[in-house]
């Protein structure tokens, strides 16, 4: 009998690629992860891996059962989810959210609030992150949602193991010092006049960072100079009121007030910043899980602004 936690094992190095990352993604010891992996290979009773200089390579069996490993965890999640859902009716249990600062700020913590109201013994657990890094600690089973993010022209890879439902669309603006020239006339302003502004974005490899040099190279003819990068949404903010930087912002990003900084648009263009929300593939009827879903959703609908777009449906 194969044991699904050493097969969870197996998934994660092929995904991974090494067992020190498998073990750091885990938190076990490395050598915990060999000697569980040696024991799934002897209950295989096939080889299941083969030296490549100091890594390992999955045999073709193993990757044969790494494949049906993804189906038996998604399958085992759904029996919890139902057996939850069966039972005495009660609306309890742990959620681990994974989130981006602003909606962890704007989303999340009104959404806890209402849970507190109404399902004490659901307990949310918060854990901040990246869209990227996040969505891939939710297939890893470390977080149970994650609430991401997807930019015009730089899309999340969409994954059959994930289940999502996009909250609302907001538009993509230019954040500029109040005192900058282009910021004095009100209207939109043409991206080719900031060629020598000094850039602010988040982490590089993040979606904002991704929007501000794809859009400045294609619709401005240039390459942006950043000399700023953050994810700190007040240092961001800051930057920009205090003159040093120029960047592009979600609506989202201004929620909690921008004194010392223009928001525009672009001369000519519409962007926009999806945000959605995403669990694992049949984790959706948890009872606690399906809760903090629904506070989400009435937190994304909650005094939203005329510019978003709410969305509904999952993919």
């Amino acid at each position: 009998m194969l044991d699904l936690r050493r097969l969870r094992l197996l998934h994660e190095l092929h995904r991974r690629g090494t067992v020190g990352a498998v073990a750091e993604a885990l938190s076990y010891s490395p050598s915990t992860v060999s000697q569980q992996l040696r024991v799934l290979e002897r209950e295989a009773g096939t080889a299941l891996f083969e030296p490549a200089g100091r890594r390992v390579r999955l045999t073709d069996a193993a990757l044969v059962l790494a494949e049906h490993a993804e189906r038996l965890l998604a399958a085992a999640e759904r029996a919890e989810a139902d057996l939850a859902e069966a039972a005495a009716g009660a609306v309890a249990g742990v959620v681990r959210v994974g989130s981006f600062q602003t909606a962890s700020l704007h989303l999340l913590l009104p959404a806890m609030a209402a849970l507190r109201e109404r399902y004490p013994d659901v307990e949310v657990r918060h854990f901040e992150a990246e869209s990227a890094p996040a969505l891939e600690a939710l297939r890893s089973h470390a977080l149970d949602l994650v609430i991401a993010d997807e930019w015009t022209g730089t899309p999340q890879s969409r994954r059959p193991t994930l289940d999502r439902e996009d909250l609302f669309a907001e538009p993509v603006l230019l954040a500029l010092p109040a005192s900058h020239p282009q910021a004095a006339h009100g209207g939109p302003v043409e991206l080719a006049t900031l060629r020598d502004a000094d850039w602010v974005t988040g982490d590089e490899r993040g979606g904002m960072a991704s929007l501000v040099r794809r859009v400045c190279a294609t619709q401005g003819g240039f390459e942006p100079i950043v000399r700023h990068h953050t994810n700190e949404l007040s240092m961001l903010l800051s930057l920009i009121a205090g003159g040093h930087a120029v960047t592009m912002l979600p609506g989202l990003a201004f929620a909690g007030g921008s004194e010392g900084v223009a928001v525009r648009p672009v001369e000519g263009l519409e962007l926009d910043r999806t945000v959605f929300v995403a669990v694992r593939a049949g984790a959706g009827h948890r009872p606690a899980l399906a809760a903090v879903r629904a506070a989400l959703r009435e937190a994304a609908t909650a005094d939203s602004p005329s510019s978003r777009r709410a969305l509904s449906g999952s993919s």
